[in-house]
This record gives structure tokens, sequence and C-alpha cells, in this order.
């Protein structure tokens, strides 16, 4: 009986405690908030009207008013309603009462975590107006509306006591600079804003003062920054609210409901119950960063902008005392806005405590038939999955746990269960299950979170969401290169999509290239309407999309003269990498006549690498590794995708140049393995679910959903704007093989040469190591006398290890060609 007892005061307060914090409380809070102001809202309305003739039978007695049902008010609020419109309106601030309305409404939307501004900024505002301007009511207005005044008994009050001690004047003067200062602290585009107004109420004229143009030319530099992604009236509101909403939670202690971060732990009494309990995490609150946005507008890179007339000047008279500015040729170019992309909310869904409560009640449950003792469980909600974390008893094995993977997912009816024993940096053991209704994460939300648009990376990409519903962001540059494998329709095109759409909203087209190679010729063709933007190409080449096998190799090989020549511009500059060149560049401390230039980063995208490796081999794997092995440091990065995880598309050469590595959905073990040399990838649940690994450290996202339309907009906006007068030029690459054969005299012909080119016919096959077998001849002369018949037409160009086309069908066109030699 003791025990029970303990048992009972120990659940009291946890259900307590759970009710205090639910979310059925705080709408229930917010809803009765909104119906007192919507109360308060006709009775202010009301007794505007009927003040007058209420106000006798306000007069009487209070019980007399209540207890008499005879004494009936026209106000539509009734009794209270005309009480409570005297009391605010009469005796209190006049007109300036309906801003305590607002003050109910921005509460009870606070109350549920859907505030559309700062609340406590928000009252003290609306404090401040209600006494400023029954005030100035009070001042202007001399005399009573019927039976009430405009600025009520109080501001009236306070109006004439204002009046007596500073005269009237000086009441308006005190109003005045209130007014100023308080929209001067509350508003940080206040004094931008006057400013623009008097340059267009008073146009500057030739020879004003200098420090005039200067704080004129910074005015302009904000609100070019301000324009740059918020066209309208309504993006910029947007963009305030949101970023005071940001400012808000991250002063919160405890996580929001709405952030879809749930932590509980259930711990086992003395009588082996579980319990569930609320855990106060010690850790600060994660900001929602789902309508996080940066003040200064989406896409905004670090550097800014100089305004045209400073561009001018900076073109026609170079100063050699200021950086050089890659973006100047591209001056007017604005990153894309954030309202191209689609919120995708419709698929949005919470995870209920009864699905909660389920899966831990069937992990114990399992778990317990196997004679394994639980101390404590924790769940973390993530977008997709739910993370339980379980701390085994003492003595437990966690190999024993780690076996009854499919076990568990058999119990929970799930379609893939995945354990993670030990969790790295952490005493527990996870259990990933799939949530019933997995949310969709769209692209939108992620791109306009304070963690991607306050990034300092080189080359930031933003992919998607942790199971801790963090945005996840990491440096391109640092990566360095990129590995992108999984089946067909698990999300590989749709994460290759949010990579690319993250570099075009974080990178001016001076600062970034890329050379797309697309061999299925559909995935990747949207984006060749940026070519002269953001697109690089060799010098013949008429398509930016790369297609063919043949280009692919020609543009490989043309990408190693590049980095060949980068590291020979970094030797010359004493340069350790691009990041110090291009520094040492902008400072003018490199001549361009000595052959220096700003480098741009380069990024090539292959989309399906397994069918350019089936193709063509070592021709295509050879330049790779070596970009993948030197290129990192000039600037030059790679992501290759496939669907086809096989260790003879993915070599070991691969593997050990592309640390960093992203599996979707893949159909077995071995496959994962191939990816990421574990176990995990066939676990995943498709639809964007997947792992990316960096150096020995890996994560579950859902990746962010970009849909076609969306980047086919952003490419459109790009495209619409000025761009350079054509893509940018790799270097020319004439493969060994083209004309191979121009610089062979026929005159000066092998002794072997009819007799070996009547064999060719014969077999229809030629190559070198046959000439050496059938005539046992050395390879020297084996290949001079290839190269002959190369130049004579009797049989193709080299093709690697192939033998190579012959090109005369039968001896009598033979006999022709050479009676014409």
């Amino acid at each position: 009986m003791a025990r029970s007892k303990k048992t009972k005061k120990t659940k009291e307060p946890s259900k307590l405690m759970s009710f205090l914090k639910s979310k059925n409380l705080r709408y229930a809070i917010a809803l009765v908030l909104l119906a007192f102001a919507i109360y308060l809202l006709v009775a202010f309305v009301s007794y505007l009207f009927t003040g007058d003739s209420d106000q006798s039978k306000l007069s009487v007695p209070t019980t007399e008013l209540v207890q008499n049902p005879d004494q009936v008010v026209k106000n539509d609020g009734g009794k209270t309603g005309a009480y409570m419109g005297d009391l605010f309106i009469n005796r209190g601030f006049g007109v300036a009462s309906f801003l305590f309305i607002f003050i109910l409404v921005v509460a009870a939307f606070q109350v549920v975590g859907r505030g559309f501004t700062k609340f406590w900024k928000s009252t003290f505002l609306s404090l401040l107006g209600v006494f400023w301007i029954s005030t100035l009511l009070g001042l202007i207005i001399p005399a009573p509306i019927g039976t009430y005044h405009l600025a009520g008994l109080t501001g009236l009050y306070v109006a004439n006591w204002m009046s007596s001690m500073f005269g009237f004047i000086g009441t308006v003067f005190i109003l005045f600079c209130t007014l100023i200062i308080t929209l001067i602290f509350a508003f940080d585009r206040f004094i931008p804003w006057v400013a623009r107004l008097k340059d267009r109420l008073f146009p500057a004229k030739d020879g004003e003062d200098e420090d005039d143009e200067e704080y004129e030319d910074e005015d302009e530099d904000e609100e070019d920054d301000e324009k740059e992604y918020l066209e309208d009236d309504d993006d910029e509101e947007f963009s305030v609210r949101i970023a005071e909403d940001e400012e808000e939670e991250q002063k919160e202690e405890t996580p929001d409901e709405d952030s879809k971060v749930d932590i509980f732990s259930i711990d086992l009494d003395e009588d082996n119950e579980l319990e569930l309990e609320p855990k106060v995490d010690d850790t600060p609150a994660t900001p929602n960063e789902d309508n996080a946005e940066a003040e200064d507008g989406v896409g905004m890179t670090v550097e800014k902008k100089k305004d045209e007339e400073t561009v001018k000047s900076s073109s026609t008279v170079a100063n050699l005392n200021e950086k050089y500015d890659p973006t100047l040729d591209l001056s007017n170019y604005k990153f894309p806005s954030i309202d191209l992309l689609d919120e995708h909310q419709g698929a949005k869904h919470d995870v209920s405590e009864e699905e909660l409560m389920e899966n831990k009640n069937k992990i114990v449950e399992t778990l317990s038939h196997y004679k394994i003792d639980i101390v404590k469980i924790r769940a973390t909600i993530g977008p997709t999955i739910t993370l339980y974390e379980i701390v085994p008893a003492p003595g437990t094995r966690v190999n024993k746990i780690k076996n009854l993977e499919d076990d568990i997912a058999l119990s929970l009816a799930a379609l893939g269960v995945r354990i993670i024993a030990p969790i790295p940096g952490k005493g527990t053991i996870g259990i990933e299950v799939p949530n019933k209704k997995p949310e969709m994460v769209s692209m939108r939300s992620i791109v306009a979170s304070k963690k991607f648009q306050e990034s300092k990376a080189e080359l930031p990409v933003v992919m998607g969401k942790t199971i801790t519903n963090e945005t996840f962001v990491f440096d391109l540059a640092k990566t360095p290169h990129l590995l992108v494998a999984g089946a067909t329709g698990q999300g590989k095109s749709v994460g290759l999509n949010a990579i690319i759409t993250s570099l075009l909203y974080k990178k001016h087209p001076s600062q970034l290239k890329m050379v797309m190679v697309d061999p299925k010729m559909v995935e990747l063709n949207i984006y060749g309407v940026i070519e002269k933007h953001f697109l690089a190409k060799l010098p013949d080449e008429e398509k930016p999309i790369i297609t063919e096998v043949d280009k692919v190799k020609n543009t490989l090989n043309s990408l190693t003269i590049e980095m060949d020549d980068r590291y020979k511009l970094l030797m010359a500059a004493n340069a350790r990498n691009i990041k110090e060149y291009n520094a040492k560049f902008t400072a003018r401390q490199l001549n361009p006549e000595k052959g220096h230039k700003y480098l741009p980063y380069i990024v090539m995208v292959v989309d399906e690498f397994a069918d350019l490796i089936m193709t063509a081999g070592k021709e295509i794997e050879t330049p790779i590794a070596r970009i993948a092995q030197k290129a990192r440091a000039v600037g030059m990065h790679m992501i290759i995708a496939t669907q086809r995880p096989s260790t003879n598309i993915i070599t070991g050469v691969i593997k050990a140049n592309f640390p960093a590595r992203i599996a979707f959905r893949v159909s077995s073990m071995i496959d994962s393995r191939t990816i990421l040399d574990s176990p995990g990838a066939n676990q995943l649940i498709g639809k964007g679910d997947m792992l990316i690994m960096q150096g020995s450290d890996m994560t579950r996202l859902q990746c962010a959903f970009v849909d076609t339309p969306e980047v086919e907009r952003i490419c459109d906006f790009i495209a619409d704007q000025q761009g350079y007068p054509s893509a940018f030029l790799l270097p020319e690459y004439t493969s060994e093989d083209e004309g191979g054969g121009l610089d062979v005299d026929l005159n000066s012909r092998d002794s072997l040469f009819e007799e070996v080119a009547r064999m060719v016919v014969a077999n229809q096959m030629g190559s070198t190591s046959m000439i050496q077998r059938k005539f046992s001849i050395g390879y020297n002369r084996a290949g001079r006398i290839m190269d002959q018949l190369e130049a004579a037409g009797v049989v193709g160009p080299s093709e690697g290890s192939k033998a190579r086309q012959v090109l005369i069908q039968d001896d009598y066109a033979l006999e022709q060609l050479i009676n014409n030699l």
C-alpha cells in the first residue's frame, strides 16, 4: 500500500505539469482572449453611438444596475458592455482605448506560438500610444462630444496639467519629440526613410557637402539591401515579422510546442511500472527556423553592392586604394526572391501523443520478451522519423539490442527501423521509427532560415532538416567533393536540385561557375537558361549542358588543365588556396598584366555517373580522380550522383577521394555498405529520407522538396537579368587521337603495310597487339604500321582499350585504295 501511495503522489504533479504545458490549454486561453477582444470591440463601437443615452443609467449604484432587470441599456454589449465603454472611453483614455483590443489580439496569437509581431515590443508601443493619443486629443479638442470626450477624462486631465506646466507650444513640442524618439528606437528604417523623403522633396544640388553625399550613399546601400529580395510591401512586412519572431523565440528557455521537437522521459518506478514525466531540457530552445528569415532578405550575400553612381565613378577612374569588387561587372544583379519557392504547407502533420505512447509500449514489450530491462526512454520527434533514446539497465549488452532490429520493426509494423547502438557522444541507444504521417520539408522554409541566411561559408548548401528539426547547412568548399547515391525515385534528383538552388540563392555569378553533365539529357536541362550567368563550357560547345560522352571526356580533361593553371597562379602569388589568392587579388596586391585574375569557384555536377563509367571507363575515372585529389585548394569541387551503387561504379579510387557522401534509400545492405561503408541506407523510408556522412559523422535528414516549376522560376528570374556575353569558357583541349595521322608520310610506307592491311580487312578487326603477334615484330614498328593504316583510311582512330574500327569492307576496295596511294 505504501508503494501505491508513493506512486500516486509522484503521478499527480506529472499530470498537472502536463496539463499546464499542453497545447489544448494554450488554445483555450487564446480563444478566451480573442473572444474578450471581440466583445470589447463591439462594446466600444456601440458606446460611441449610445453613450449619451446610457449615461444616466450608469450613474445609478452598481448593485442596482446589476440586480434590477428594468434597467435596460442600448449598448450592444449589454450592461457590461456599457460599463466597459464608460470605464475605458469616458473615464479612461477615449478612442485611444481601442489599442487595448490590439494588445489582446497579439497576446492570443502569442500564446499559441503564432505571434505575428514581438509581444513585449508591441505591448509597450501600444500603451505608449494610448497615453500619447489621448493627451494629444485632450490638447487639440476643446469640447466634449455629448457626455464624453474623445480623449477621455484621464487624457484630458494629463493634457490640462501639461498645458499648465509647459504651455500649449511646450506641450506640443514634448509630444512631437516623444513621437520622433519612439519612431527612432522602435523602427530601424525610420532614419533612412526620412533621408530618402528629404532627397525626393529637396533634390541635391551640385557642390553640396561631401559628408551629405556619403550619408546618402549609405542610405541607398541600405535601401538596395532591403529591396533586393523584398520586391513589394507585403514581402517587407513578412521579413520584419519573421525576424522579430525569431529574436523572441531565442529568448525562451523551453522548447516551443510548435517546433516539432517533443522530448519526454519514461522512468521505471519500484513496481516496474512505466510512467510519463515531462523532461526539462537544459539546452537553449532551438528557434523555429521554418519562418526564420534574415532581415536583409532572402539570398543576401555578405558583400554589399554599390549604387549606380559609385559603380560609374569606379569604372572610369580606378582607385588603387579601393578593393577590387568582382560583382561590379553585374552590379545590378538581384538574387532570387523567396517568393519564387512554394511553401508546401499542406503536408504538415503532427505526431500525436497516442502514437508516441503506442510505439513506446511496443518497444518496451518487445525488449522485455528478450529479458532486456530499460531504465529510461526519451523521444525526439522529427519531420519524418521519431528517435527513441533508451537507457538500458546496467549489464545489458549493446549487441543484444542491435540484433533485435527486425523484431522491433515487426512489432511496430513500420517501414524500416534503424538502431544506432550506441549514439555517439551519448550514453544511450537510438531506435529510429518512421512517423505514420511524415511531414514534407519545403525548400522555402530552410532557405529562409536564419542558419542559412547568416552562414559565412564559401559555398553554403542547405539540404533539409535533422531529426531535431534543425536546418542542416554544410560548406561544399570544406567537404570538398560529394557523392550522391540512391535507388530510382527516392529523391536523388531533388537532392541535386536542392544543392544547386542553395548555391544560386547565396552566390553572385562572378563568384561561382558550374559545369553540368547530364547523360540522361532531361534532369539538368532546366538550368540551360542561366548559361551566361553561372555555367561554364568548352569554347567550341553549343549547348551548356553536356550530354555526350566524348564531350564529357574533353570537358574533364579541360578542367584538369584549368586546375593546373590555377595552381601556377597560386604558386606565383605565394597563396595556399583560392581564398588567400582572391583576397590578395581583391586587395590589388597581384598584377593582372602578369596573368593574375579573380578565380570563381567551379562546381561540376554529374547526374548519372554510372552511365559514364560503363561507356568510357578509365577515360572518365582518371581525370575525375585527379580533380578530386588536387582541385580542392583551387576552388574546384565535384558532385557526382548515381542510381547504381555497385563496386564497379563506386570504385575504391572514387570512395577514397569523396569523403562526403549522401545516401538515399537503397534496396540492399550491400549497396548501403558500398556507399557509406556501413548499413543503414537500406532501412530508410524513401521520399527524401537520407543519410549524409562527413568524415566519421553520419546524420539522418529529411531532404527539402523543391519542385521542377520552382527551379524553373528561379532560373527564369536569373536569366531575365543582364548576364555576361557568354558562358565561362574553359581551356581548350585537343584529344591525342584527333588528327593522329597527319604527320605520317604514306610515301615511305612499311614493307609489311599491304600485308597487314589485307589481314585487318579480312578479319575486320585491327589492333597494335594483333599486328605484333601475327607478324612477330616489335611494338614500335607495329604502332607505326597502325598509324599508317589510320592515315590511309583503313582503320579508324584509337578508342582506348577497344579494337579499332575497320573502315574498308572488302579486298576490292582495299586494292583500289592501295593503287591510289
